[in-house]
Protein backbone atom coordinates (compact mmCIF):
# COMPACT_ATOMS: atom_id res chain seq x y z
CA UNK A 1 0.00 0.00 0.00
CA UNK A 2 1.07 3.50 -0.80
CA UNK A 3 0.49 5.11 2.24
CA UNK A 4 1.40 8.67 1.39
CA UNK A 5 -0.88 8.36 -1.99
CA UNK A 6 -3.61 7.09 0.07
CA UNK A 7 -3.35 9.97 2.67
CA UNK A 8 -3.32 12.74 -0.29
CA UNK A 9 -6.47 10.85 -1.79
CA UNK A 10 -8.33 11.61 1.14
CA UNK A 11 -7.41 15.08 1.28
CA UNK A 12 -8.23 15.95 -2.25
CA UNK A 13 -11.66 14.23 -1.25
CA UNK A 14 -11.78 16.47 1.57
CA UNK A 15 -10.93 19.61 0.09
CA UNK A 16 -13.15 19.58 -3.28
CA UNK A 17 -16.15 18.21 -0.80
CA UNK A 18 -16.76 15.48 -1.33
CA UNK A 19 -16.84 13.00 1.58
CA UNK A 20 -14.53 10.60 2.84
CA UNK A 21 -15.91 7.47 5.15
CA UNK A 22 -13.93 5.08 7.25
CA UNK A 23 -14.75 3.14 10.16
CA UNK A 24 -14.11 2.18 13.92
CA UNK A 25 -11.72 -1.14 15.11
CA UNK A 26 -11.97 -2.07 18.64
CA UNK A 27 -11.30 -5.71 18.85
CA UNK A 28 -7.29 -6.67 18.44
CA UNK A 29 -7.82 -9.43 16.13
CA UNK A 30 -6.14 -9.25 12.76
CA UNK A 31 -8.86 -11.03 10.81
CA UNK A 32 -11.22 -8.81 11.82
CA UNK A 33 -8.85 -6.02 10.70
CA UNK A 34 -8.66 -7.77 7.14
CA UNK A 35 -12.57 -7.90 6.65
CA UNK A 36 -12.74 -4.42 7.60
CA UNK A 37 -10.28 -3.35 5.32
CA UNK A 38 -11.41 -5.05 2.37
CA UNK A 39 -14.97 -3.07 2.80
CA UNK A 40 -14.50 -0.90 0.98
CA UNK A 41 -13.65 2.13 2.94
CA UNK A 42 -11.28 4.58 3.10
CA UNK A 43 -9.59 4.26 6.24
CA UNK A 44 -10.25 2.67 9.58
CA UNK A 45 -9.51 4.12 13.24
CA UNK A 46 -8.12 1.53 15.25
CA UNK A 47 -9.03 2.65 18.71
CA UNK A 48 -6.24 2.99 21.07
CA UNK A 49 -8.56 5.25 23.55
CA UNK A 50 -10.96 3.05 24.14
CA UNK A 51 -10.28 -0.39 22.75
CA UNK A 52 -8.57 -3.28 24.10
CA UNK A 53 -5.30 -2.61 21.70
CA UNK A 54 -1.51 -3.02 22.65
CA UNK A 55 0.84 -0.92 20.64
CA UNK A 56 2.49 -4.35 19.51
CA UNK A 57 -0.61 -5.54 17.97
CA UNK A 58 -0.72 -2.50 15.99
CA UNK A 59 1.68 -3.96 12.85
CA UNK A 60 -0.29 -7.13 11.85
CA UNK A 61 -3.52 -5.01 12.84
CA UNK A 62 -2.27 -2.48 9.94
CA UNK A 63 -1.36 -5.18 7.62
CA UNK A 64 -4.46 -6.27 7.79
CA UNK A 65 -5.95 -3.03 7.01
CA UNK A 66 -3.41 -2.27 3.80
CA UNK A 67 -4.45 -5.11 2.31
CA UNK A 68 -7.33 -3.86 1.30
CA UNK A 69 -5.79 -0.17 0.32
CA UNK A 70 -7.61 1.01 3.13
CA UNK A 71 -5.67 3.30 5.27
CA UNK A 72 -4.64 2.60 9.29
CA UNK A 73 -5.49 5.93 11.46
CA UNK A 74 -5.26 5.52 15.66
CA UNK A 75 -7.49 7.24 17.95
CA UNK A 76 -4.67 7.64 20.49
CA UNK A 77 -5.66 7.77 24.16
CA UNK A 78 -4.30 11.52 24.99
CA UNK A 79 -1.59 12.85 22.74
CA UNK A 80 1.34 12.52 24.28
CA UNK A 81 4.62 12.17 22.79
CA UNK A 82 4.60 8.00 23.70
CA UNK A 83 0.94 8.03 22.12
CA UNK A 84 1.71 9.59 18.94
CA UNK A 85 5.27 8.08 18.41
CA UNK A 86 4.00 4.20 18.98
CA UNK A 87 1.29 4.71 16.64
CA UNK A 88 2.79 6.89 13.52
CA UNK A 89 6.36 4.39 14.25
CA UNK A 90 3.96 1.21 13.72
CA UNK A 91 2.92 2.28 10.25
CA UNK A 92 -0.65 4.57 10.99
CA UNK A 93 -1.07 7.31 8.13
CA UNK A 94 -2.55 9.86 10.64
CA UNK A 95 -4.11 10.31 14.11
CA UNK A 96 -7.67 11.14 15.58
CA UNK A 97 -6.61 13.25 18.93
CA UNK A 98 -9.96 12.80 21.00
CA UNK A 99 -11.33 15.07 23.54
CA UNK A 100 -9.65 18.83 22.21
CA UNK A 101 -10.64 21.31 23.82
CA UNK A 102 -8.33 24.52 23.05
CA UNK A 103 -5.99 25.57 20.21
CA UNK A 104 -3.16 24.86 22.54
CA UNK A 105 -4.05 21.67 22.86
CA UNK A 106 -3.95 20.71 19.52
CA UNK A 107 -0.66 22.08 18.79
CA UNK A 108 0.79 20.84 21.20
CA UNK A 109 0.02 16.92 19.81
CA UNK A 110 0.44 18.01 16.12
CA UNK A 111 3.77 19.11 17.24
CA UNK A 112 4.94 16.40 18.82
CA UNK A 113 2.85 13.85 15.52
CA UNK A 114 5.23 15.18 13.25
CA UNK A 115 9.14 15.24 12.72
CA UNK A 116 11.10 18.41 12.84
CA UNK A 117 11.47 21.05 11.38
CA UNK A 118 7.51 21.11 11.50
CA UNK A 119 7.22 19.51 15.33
CA UNK A 120 9.87 17.15 17.55
CA UNK A 121 8.30 13.66 17.36
CA UNK A 122 11.81 11.74 17.50
CA UNK A 123 13.42 10.50 13.92
CA UNK A 124 13.77 7.13 13.83
CA UNK A 125 13.70 3.48 11.58
CA UNK A 126 10.44 2.14 12.37
CA UNK A 127 8.12 0.31 10.54
CA UNK A 128 6.63 3.83 9.12
CA UNK A 129 9.09 3.32 7.06
CA UNK A 130 10.12 -0.30 6.67
CA UNK A 131 13.10 -0.03 9.15
CA UNK A 132 15.26 2.33 6.91
CA UNK A 133 14.66 1.34 3.78
CA UNK A 134 12.23 4.05 2.80
CA UNK A 135 13.72 6.94 4.91
CA UNK A 136 13.57 9.65 2.61
CA UNK A 137 9.87 9.12 1.12
CA UNK A 138 8.69 8.90 4.90
CA UNK A 139 10.24 12.22 5.55
CA UNK A 140 7.71 13.95 3.23
CA UNK A 141 4.55 12.15 4.82
CA UNK A 142 6.38 12.80 8.43
CA UNK A 143 5.91 16.54 7.98
CA UNK A 144 2.21 16.31 7.82
CA UNK A 145 0.49 13.03 8.38
CA UNK A 146 -3.22 13.28 8.58
CA UNK A 147 -4.50 15.11 11.67
CA UNK A 148 -8.12 15.12 12.79
CA UNK A 149 -9.56 16.51 16.10
CA UNK A 150 -12.08 15.10 17.89
CA UNK A 151 -14.85 17.75 19.34
CA UNK A 152 -16.93 15.86 22.17
CA UNK A 153 -16.94 18.72 25.11
CA UNK A 154 -18.83 21.41 25.10
CA UNK A 155 -15.98 23.04 27.07
CA UNK A 156 -14.36 23.43 23.21
CA UNK A 157 -17.21 25.41 21.49
CA UNK A 158 -15.74 28.30 23.23
CA UNK A 159 -12.09 27.66 21.46
CA UNK A 160 -13.54 26.52 18.75
CA UNK A 161 -12.45 29.32 16.02
CA UNK A 162 -9.25 28.96 17.02
CA UNK A 163 -9.09 25.28 17.22
CA UNK A 164 -10.44 25.54 13.46
CA UNK A 165 -6.75 27.59 12.73
CA UNK A 166 -4.32 25.68 13.27
CA UNK A 167 -1.77 24.82 11.00
CA UNK A 168 -2.01 21.17 10.34
CA UNK A 169 -5.23 19.76 10.81
CA UNK A 170 -7.24 18.49 8.37
CA UNK A 171 -10.92 17.82 9.39
CA UNK A 172 -12.95 17.51 12.67
CA UNK A 173 -14.66 15.03 13.93
CA UNK A 174 -17.91 15.10 16.52
CA UNK A 175 -18.00 11.97 19.11
CA UNK A 176 -21.78 12.26 19.49
CA UNK A 177 -21.78 10.20 22.94
CA UNK A 178 -19.12 12.31 24.70
CA UNK A 179 -20.72 15.80 23.66
CA UNK A 180 -24.08 14.58 25.32
CA UNK A 181 -22.85 13.06 28.05
CA UNK A 182 -20.94 17.30 28.55
CA UNK A 183 -24.32 18.39 27.85
CA UNK A 184 -25.60 16.31 30.82
CA UNK A 185 -28.04 14.22 28.12
CA UNK A 186 -26.16 11.21 27.36
CA UNK A 187 -27.35 9.33 24.28
CA UNK A 188 -29.79 11.53 23.85
CA UNK A 189 -29.38 12.83 20.23
CA UNK A 190 -32.69 14.41 19.28
CA UNK A 191 -32.46 17.23 22.29
CA UNK A 192 -32.81 20.13 20.65
CA UNK A 193 -30.10 21.18 23.36
CA UNK A 194 -27.40 18.14 21.57
CA UNK A 195 -28.80 19.37 18.22
CA UNK A 196 -28.09 23.14 18.91
CA UNK A 197 -24.58 22.48 19.50
CA UNK A 198 -23.92 19.95 16.44
CA UNK A 199 -25.57 23.13 14.34
CA UNK A 200 -22.99 25.51 15.98
CA UNK A 201 -20.41 23.15 15.48
CA UNK A 202 -20.99 22.64 11.53
CA UNK A 203 -21.48 26.49 11.22
CA UNK A 204 -18.31 26.97 12.34
CA UNK A 205 -16.35 24.58 10.68
CA UNK A 206 -18.41 25.40 7.62
CA UNK A 207 -17.11 29.75 8.27
CA UNK A 208 -13.23 28.27 8.82
CA UNK A 209 -13.64 25.90 5.42
CA UNK A 210 -12.41 23.15 7.75
CA UNK A 211 -13.95 19.55 6.92
CA UNK A 212 -15.81 18.20 9.79
CA UNK A 213 -17.07 14.80 10.55
CA UNK A 214 -19.28 12.62 12.83
CA UNK A 215 -19.29 9.12 14.23
CA UNK A 216 -22.48 7.24 13.21
CA UNK A 217 -22.28 4.79 15.44
CA UNK A 218 -25.39 2.59 14.65
CA UNK A 219 -24.52 1.01 11.39
CA UNK A 220 -28.04 3.01 9.55
CA UNK A 221 -27.84 3.70 6.35
CA UNK A 222 -30.26 6.19 5.99
CA UNK A 223 -28.70 8.13 8.73
CA UNK A 224 -25.13 7.95 6.92
CA UNK A 225 -26.78 9.47 4.03
CA UNK A 226 -28.58 12.02 5.93
CA UNK A 227 -25.07 12.85 7.59
CA UNK A 228 -23.68 13.07 3.46
CA UNK A 229 -26.62 15.29 2.59
CA UNK A 230 -26.39 17.44 5.71
CA UNK A 231 -22.53 18.63 4.76
CA UNK A 232 -20.68 16.11 6.85
CA UNK A 233 -17.02 15.08 5.01
CA UNK A 234 -15.36 13.06 6.99
CA UNK A 235 -17.72 9.86 8.35
CA UNK A 236 -16.72 6.96 10.56
CA UNK A 237 -19.54 4.66 9.93
CA UNK A 238 -19.85 2.47 13.46
CA UNK A 239 -17.71 -0.03 15.27
CA UNK A 240 -16.49 -3.47 14.75
CA UNK A 241 -18.14 -4.57 17.81
CA UNK A 242 -21.36 -2.39 17.38
CA UNK A 243 -21.74 -4.47 14.14
CA UNK A 244 -21.07 -7.87 15.21
CA UNK A 245 -23.89 -6.58 17.79
CA UNK A 246 -26.18 -5.83 15.47
CA UNK A 247 -25.75 -8.92 12.75
CA UNK A 248 -25.21 -11.49 15.01
CA UNK A 249 -27.96 -11.36 17.17
CA UNK A 250 -30.65 -14.31 17.39
CA UNK A 251 -33.12 -12.98 14.92
CA UNK A 252 -36.05 -15.90 16.70
CA UNK A 253 -35.75 -13.98 20.36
Amino acid sequence: MDRLNKIKSIRDKLSKGDYSIGSWLQIPNASIAEIMGQAGYDWVAVDMEHGTISPHQLPDLFRALELGNTLPLVRVAQGESKDCKQALDAGAGGLIIPMVRSAKELQRVIHEATWPPTGRRGVSFSRANLFGKNFNKYIVEAQKPLLIAMIENIDALNELDDILKVTGLDAILIGPYDLSASLGITAKFNEQEFLDVMKSIKIKADNAGIPIGVHVVEPDKSDLNAKIADGYQFIAYSIDSVILHKYTTNPIK
